[in-house]
């Protein structure tokens, strides 16, 4: 009996053993076909990495090493102004950069999302070269009822007086909004009925507007995203509002008298006389 007992457990440990070499086998056939797929995906797509945050920051807040970590991208598919090296992203100086747009965990650092080293989140900050901030003035109707935002584009509109008659023209289109009333952060979402709006300008547009802002009234239009329709000059006043046609003034020259003057006594007289041209 203790014979075919053992006999038993010998031929248990021997299937086990078996079944164990099976196993090692189909496990490391498993690791050589994962290992060659990652092969053939590094040979047919190569990867770079680059820097992505870890976790949801919000505008306004500081970059520092700790918020981002470098992971593998398809080259043929890095956003434009990401970052590669670690150095332009963290100098050496150890100024920091802010950020300017919510960025969500995972989410590629832009150079568009983050200020340069050492900035704040300030209006300066997203001024291009050339550009200038100007301060205009709105209220609940000529804000669009609250609607807009920093990062929005707004046709600007100007009522006044031209040569004895109300006008209302286009003076500028696809001006962009860098804040409303002091609020600079392109990603709230509440309405707000704002008293001024800050826009990015040319010195010539400065101009303009400051001219068209002490003579008039000043009216945006928002203009819808990715919209890039090119607007031409338009001018209405009443009579083209209501479809008035104004009427031709007739002009009625006056009769041409010709005289002669001439001296009787101490008077001097004016004699009509036929004009000769």
């Amino acid at each position: 009996m203790r014979i075919v007992f053992g006999l038993v457990l010998i031929m248990g440990i021997g299937l086990a053993g078996f079944a164990v070499y099976l196993a090692k086998g189909r496990f490391d056939e498993y690791q050589r076909t994962v290992a060659e797929q990652q092969r053939q995906i590094q040979s047919n797509v190569p990867l770079t990495p680059i820097f992505v945050v870890k976790r949801r920051i919000a505008y306004g807040e500081r970059l520092t090493k700790d918020d981002v970590k470098r992971v593998n991208w398809p080259e043929n598919a890095i956003p434009k102004g990401a970052f590669l090296d670690p150095v332009v992203l963290f100098p050496e100086n150890g100024d920091l950069r802010t950020v300017l747009r919510v960025m969500e965990e995972d989410e590629a650092v832009l150079e568009v999302k983050v200020t340069r080293p050492g900035e704040d989140a300030g209006v300066s900050s997203r001024l291009a070269k050339g550009m200038r901030a100007f301060a205009l003035r709105v209220d609940v109707s000529s804000g669009v009822s609250g609607f807009l935002r920093p990062g929005d584009f707004v046709d600007v509109y100007w009522t006044g007086d031209s040569e004895g008659r109300e006008v209302t023209q286009l003076i500028d289109t696809s001006v962009k909004l860098l804040a409303v009333d002091q609020i600079a952060d392109g990603d709230r979402s509440a309405p707000t009925v704002a008293r001024t709006v800050t826009v990015a300008a040319t010195p010539n547009q400065v101009a303009a507007f400051a001219q068209a802002q002490s003579t008039g009234r000043l009216q945006l239009s928002l203009v819808g995203a990715g919209d890039d329709t090119e607007v031409s000059s338009i001018e209405v006043d009443q009579n083209s509002l209501l479809g008035i046609q104004e009427k031709e003034r007739v002009v009625i020259e006056k009769e041409k008298v010709c005289t002669v003057k001439t001296r009787r006594g101490a008077e001097v007289v004016e004699i009509p006389i036929p004009c000769t041209n």
